[in-house]
């Protein structure tokens, strides 16, 4: 008896000494069923515990029960809590439950198969029971039938109770553990996330854009990284361009505009089979630029998705800083244009300082280049428009000394140096150095969009002064616009006769000519709502071929005859007079110029 006491005594001091340690749970609920095992002579011996729903018992700590028994019972023949079972009875009494021989038992059918493999027949119940809590059951298992003395049930009760209160030292501290274990991961996201702040911190300070932004963001997610706008511009990359999506995948791709900046992963019409990852970067409602990085295996962990958002945060600060930096720029530079285009022959020294400090050299000649974008033949929106300016601006930032561009009037106007016909060390280098520019500003325009054609004039290199050269660039550009030839530069000298009266000082004496030829036409096409100057327009577009006229107004050529004739009335003239042919077209030319000067 004593050296039974002396067994149970350090049993009991290990189950309580396991309890306290930094045994993992597993162990402690092992150690139950050895320890139930040693001490009460039991075949087997299973420890149950609920599950995380509480819905059945699983069997979670053994001795002497197979592995296979114990996975069969917990996949396919779970001890559900409502059942019929011995250990769910246990469970839900708090009560001991004990049965001589399992086959007598109807209930027991279910684990019947199971039980006879593992080879036990009797089986006893008690329950594990911390204060008012059913923590779980405690099994013990006999081969042969076996009847359950009340002290054997005690004994076994009793160990059950010190189990019990190992148990619950033993959960408290794998509680204990686990959140030790999140607080840690929490410090170390914590110190992580420290980290991402300060290195995009750092790329702000230092001034490195959205190519630093990239640069940083693909060292912290290990992938290469594409930064675009949404017309598909490429603002920054970084890491293997050939891991990124090229322009026409990333047209093809749907982007949802989502309240978080949280990346997402997208695929493409173009290509079903590739996948990437993109996140927004937002002005207010504006989708200004989008993240991109490819898809792989191994998914990004929560302080990477953390370092996309952040430097989705910071892309959109750079883009408001540069977008409030440029329109600072660009209002003062427009400011500059206009009082310079306005200034008449003789330009204020005041006006003259105010261009030098912003890098502009106004005392040397320059030509005038005046551009405009189209899109799908309708005229381009502003915001194409102001991304268009942006890439001249760039274009022309380190030119020394500096073309002065700037929108006006709805066109995208750039001053630019050029050197004096009478220094220049070859003739005709000053004309080349206007058109090379021109060529220049039409390409950096035509950039903008793939969906946009950029049409540019230059003025030519007689004008007098810069309100002069614009207008005459200005008128160029409009006339080769409205004849349709676009996406281009157009030079006066291709103009021909227009691109020569485009040139003239006194502007006043050819638009009193045109009025005068032409208004008796233009007072009659009012008065009657009649077609007689486009007529005569198109019979001298068409070589005064009245066949030709007719097919192009889409009338009858006696329709044509008639109205040919109701001019000649109106005007007292004979168009077949070579004279007059000529007078009659120049006042056409003329009125096309004349939308340019008034």
């Amino acid at each position: 008896m004593g050296s039974e006491l002396v067994t149970w005594l350090a049993a009991l001091r290990e189950l309580s000494t396991v309890s306290t340690s930094a045994t993992e749970l597993q162990h402690v609920l092992d150690l139950v069923a050895e320890t139930a095992r040693t001490l009460l002579g039991f075949d087997f011996v299973g420890v149950l515990t609920p599950d995380e729903a509480v819905q059945d018992l699983l069997i979670t700590g053994w001795s002497g029960l197979s592995a296979d028994y114990v996975a069969r019972v917990n996949s396919d023949r779970p001890i559900g809590l409502n059942s019929g079972s011995p250990s769910s009875r246990a469970f839900r009494t708090g009560r001991p439950v004990a049965l001589r021989d399992i086959n007598l038992e109807p209930e027991f059918l279910p684990w019947g198969g199971v039980a006879r493999e593992q080879g036990y027949r009797a089986i006893v119940c008690v329950p594990l029971v911390a204060g008012d809590e059913v923590l779980g059951i405690l099994n013990g298992y006999y081969a042969s039938a076996h009847t359950f003395t009340g002290f054997e049930i005690e004994r076994l009760t009793l160990l059950a109770n010190h189990a019990a209160i190992a148990l619950t030292s033993a959960s408290r501290l794998e509680q204990l553990r686990r959140l030790n274990e999140s607080l840690r991961e929490q410090r170390d996201a914590l110190t992580r996330s420290a980290e991402i702040h300060d290195r995009f911190l750092a790329v702000t300070l230092r001034s490195g854009g959205l190519s630093g932004i990239a640069a940083v963001l693909t060292e912290l997610i290990a992938r290469p990284v594409l930064i675009d706008d949404t017309s598909l511009a490429v603002l920054a990359a970084a890491g293997d361009r050939g891991e990124l999506p090229d322009a026409q995948w990333r047209a093809g791709a749907v982007v949802e505009l989502s309240e978080s900046s949280a990346p997402v992963l997208v695929g493409s019409d173009v290509d079903d089979a590739t996948q990437f990852f993109v996140s927004v970067a937002r002005l207010g409602d504006e989708a200004a630029a989008r993240i991109w990085f490819p898809h792989r295996q191994t998914s990004l962990d929560d302080v990477g998705v953390r370092a996309v958002e952040h430097a989705s945060i910071v892309t959109s600060l750079e883009l408001l800083r540069m977008r409030t930096a440029a329109e600072v720029e660009h209002r003062l530079r427009g400011e500059l244009l206009a009082e310079l285009l306005g200034s008449g022959p003789v330009i204020p020294g005041q006006l003259v300082r105010r261009a030098q400090r912003l890098g502009h050299d106004l005392t040397r000649p320059h030509a005038a280049i005046v551009g405009a974008l189209s899109a799908e033949g309708e005229s381009a929106e502003g915001r194409l428009y102001q991304r268009s300016l942006a890439l001249v601006s760039e274009l022309v930032a380190p030119h020394r000394p500096r073309p002065l561009t700037a929108m006006y009037r709805g066109n995208i106007v750039t001053m630019w140096p050029i050197e004096d016909e009478r220094t220049a060390r070859e003739p005709g280098d000053a004309a080349e150095q206007a058109d090379s520019a021109a060529a220049l500003v039409q390409r950096a325009m035509a950039s903008a969009s793939t969906a946009a054609t950029a049409t540019v004039a230059v003025s030519p290199r007689s004008a007098a002064n810069y309100g002069e050269a614009y207008r005459a660039a200005k008128g160029a550009l409009d006339i080769a616009v409205h004849a349709g030839r676009t996406n281009t530069v157009v030079r006066l000298e291709d103009l021909g006769v227009i691109g020569l009266l485009l040139q003239l000082d006194d502007s006043a004496l050819l638009v009193s000519f045109a009025d005068r030829t032409l208004g008796p036409l233009l007072s009659y096409d009012e008065a009657h709502h009649t077609e007689l100057v486009a007529t005569l327009r198109t019979y001298f577009a068409g070589k005064l071929d009245r066949s030709a006229a007719a097919a192009a107004l889409h009338v009858h050529p006696n329709t044509v005859t008639q109205r040919l004739r109701r001019i000649e009335a109106l005007c007292h003239v004979d168009l077949a007079d070579p004279a007059v042919a000529v007078q009659f077209s120049a006042a056409l030319t003329v009125q096309d110029v004349a939308s340019v000067w008034r």
